[in-house]
């Protein structure tokens, strides 16, 4: 038990130190390229923090726990959303993540919403039984839908930075870069590969103890692991807000979100058979739950009266509070039967 624990705080250490190192030259990555924060924060930086979950999820497929692999997804999301309100909680600067200045996230928000909402219609209706090959329709429709939406959010935020130019300032090549991109494009690379290396160790310990207090696949997939795989988002958001690039932290965590059910696809590939099929039908709720959440955040920030009461209007707090709730019933409901 002790070496599990070990391994467990090693691992968590390495993601706390390559997490803050990919945030930073992911800041440098998106002032040399011109796509802005949001752009690299939603794409780079939700890719390399997502990393953890398809490792480990895909491991989870492979030995036929489709309850930890889609738990982690879903259970990350949420975790996700409790981080993005807790910084936001803490972050008192002008700019905040949800006032009105950060309206431009609605869209990679209500991105993260569709694809949430496809995969949780998908488990109701017991995986639909239309597949094309190893993949189901449900998971297919999600990566076309992701394609659809990256599109719109990279559009929007080219049209945003065109808009904010100085007239008589162009798009000429290089323009906005101040230095190469070897180096930092390196050491994101870098980065991201200690994710990846640490994060199923991460996991796997987490998992060792977790399967101690006898909770079902379904709560721990959903609280402990995804905590766990969620740890590159905490520290990626902390550092970002800390240099004071709210953009990439708003932009890590709805890109992350979006990601996760992305990732259904190459977890159901590692699956024998359909895969939102298989799973508890918990799942939904927990889908339900995560768009209900990243509703009352994009709510949060096209309100417009600064000054709300706690728990009754928008705000970081009664965020915290649908996130805590919605793990308190995962944990009542356990694992309900996969709906047929």
């Amino acid at each position: 038990m002790t070496e599990t624990v070990l391994q467990f705080l090693v691992s968590a250490g390495v993601i706390v130190v390559a997490g803050t190192l990919l945030t930073r030259f992911g800041d440098t990555i998106a002032a040399r390229t011109g796509l802005g924060r949001l752009v690299v924060g939603g794409v780079l930086i939700a890719f390399a923090t997502s990393l953890p979950e398809l490792m480990v999820d895909v491991h989870a497929a492979r030995l036929g726990n489709p309850d930890l692999a889609v738990g982690d997804l879903m259970g990350s999301s949420l975790f996700n959303l409790l981080i993005l309100a807790i910084v936001d909680l803490l972050h008192r600067a002008p700019g905040r993540m949800f006032t009105r200045d950060a309206v431009e996230y609605a869209l990679s928000a209500t991105a993260s919403i569709l694809l949430t909402s496809i995969a949780g219609m998908t488990i109701v209706a017991g995986g639909s039984g239309i597949a094309f090959g190893r993949v189901g329709a449900g998971s297919l429709a999600i990566l076309l839908a992701y394609v659809f939406v990256a599109r719109l959010v990279y559009r929007d935020q080219r049209s945003l930075a065109a808009s904010r130019r100085p007239r008589g300032e162009g798009d000429a090549p290089g323009a906005g870069r101040a230095g190469g991109l070897a180096g930092p494009l390196l050491g994101y690379a870098a980065a991201a590969a200690a994710i990846v290396i640490a994060a199923p160790h991460l996991a796997r310990s987490a998992d060792v103890i977790a399967g101690e207090t006898g909770l079902g696949g379904t709560f721990v997939g959903t609280t402990l692991v995804a905590l766990c795989t969620s740890l590159p988002e905490l520290v990626a958001t902390l550092t970002a807000v800390r240099m004071g690039a709210v953009e990439l932290a708003v932009g890590n965590i709805f890109g992350s979100n979006t990601f996760n059910m992305v990732l259904l696809f190459p977890v159901e590939l590692a699956h024998d058979g359909a895969l939102l099929g298989a799973v508890q039908a918990t799942h939904a709720f927990t889908a339900m739950a995560v768009v209900l959440v990243t509703s009352v955040v994009v709510m949060g920030q096209l309100y417009r009266v600064e000054s709300r009461k706690l728990f009754i209007e928008p705000d970081a707090a009664l965020v915290i509070t649908l996130v805590l709730g919605a793990l308190a019933a995962v944990y009542l409901l356990g694992d309900a039967p996969a709906i047929r």
